[in-house]
């Protein structure tokens, strides 16, 4: 269950255990939009600075270990594009991708984080719009995008990736890339802790089952989904889209904080995060 540095929502939506049970959209989208919009204080005074969000510019951090879109170019070039990011919390990397000349939308769920990045949009920098939406239905026209990202803000949350994957093809323009990062599915099997506790495996990889915190009328207060490697690939492929790559950050040398299930001793042994390069064909 949620830690001391989540305890704002905890207490707000009166979290009192956990559960694994099958979940469908629109309660999972319910418990996520109150999740975050309870724990977007705590998250961006324990996150905020890591991630650039009162930089004048923004940041594009990827993940918790630190890569930066700057260093590593997933999404190529950005300059004259039409970027949407699905999941892009108070929008520190749509305002960074606007710093690069492309032309941004950010959509989130949560209306508290988007408030967090018009405050900071507020106090200058680049001003993108930003949509309050769930990720399986985009309000947006088909063909609409020359880029579609997700900096680890959005797709363990959607109880229908399958759905997402075919809603992000349907907005791309043919030759566009869909770049998303998750928590690398390797970890699903091990206790959601940063130090030698962590290091166990508990649960079986090809359980999808969610995991889910309840209040005590076992109503959901957060969600996040499981699928496997071979899962997302599958996605989305039958979305009409090309796998190109699929990057699994090390843990840097440089890096010795944590963040979650996400250390140094995890970080040099296994992976913690996953990005999936894709590609709408021409």
């Amino acid at each position: 269950m949620s830690d001391d540095r989540h305890a704002a929502a905890v207490f707000a939506l009166g979290t009192s255990g956990v559960s694994r049970t099958r979940i469908g959209t629109e309660a999972s989208e319910r418990a996520s939009r109150a999740w975050w919009d309870a724990d977007a204080d705590d998250y961006h005074r324990t996150h905020g600075e890591f991630l650039g969000v009162d930089s004048t510019d923004g940041e594009f951090v990827w993940c918790p270990e630190g890569l930066h879109e700057g260093d590593v170019r997933l999404l190529g070039e950005v300059a004259g594009k039409r970027v949407l990011e699905v999941g892009c919390g108070s929008a520190p990397c749509a305002r960074w991708l606007a710093t690069e000349g492309a032309d941004v939308v950010g959509l989130d769920i949560s209306m508290a984080m988007l408030e967090r990045g018009v405050a900071a949009m507020e106090r200058g920098g680049p001003r993108v719009p930003l949509v309050q939406a769930g990720a399986e239905a985009l309000p947006f026209t088909d063909t609409s995008f020359d880029l579609v990202c997700s900096a680890f803000g959005a797709v363990p949350f959607v109880a229908n990736s399958a759905q997402l994957m075919r809603e992000v093809a349907r907005v791309l323009r043919p030759g566009g890339s869909w770049v998303f990062a998750v928590n690398h599915p390797i970890r699903w099997i091990f206790p959601d802790d940063p130090g030698s506790r962590g290091l166990t495996a508990t649960l079986p990889y090809f359980d999808r089952t969610p995991y889910v915190e309840i209040d005590d009328d076992g109503v959901p207060t957060y969600v996040e989904h499981h699928r496997t490697i071979g899962d997302r690939v599958r996605e989305a492929v039958a979305a009409g889209l090309e796998v190109r790559d699929i990057v699994e950050p090390e843990w840097p040398e440089w890096l010795d904080r944590e963040w979650g299930q996400w250390s140094p001793l995890r970080g040099q042994l296994f992976p913690g995060t996953a990005i999936f390069v894709t590609r709408k064909p021409d």
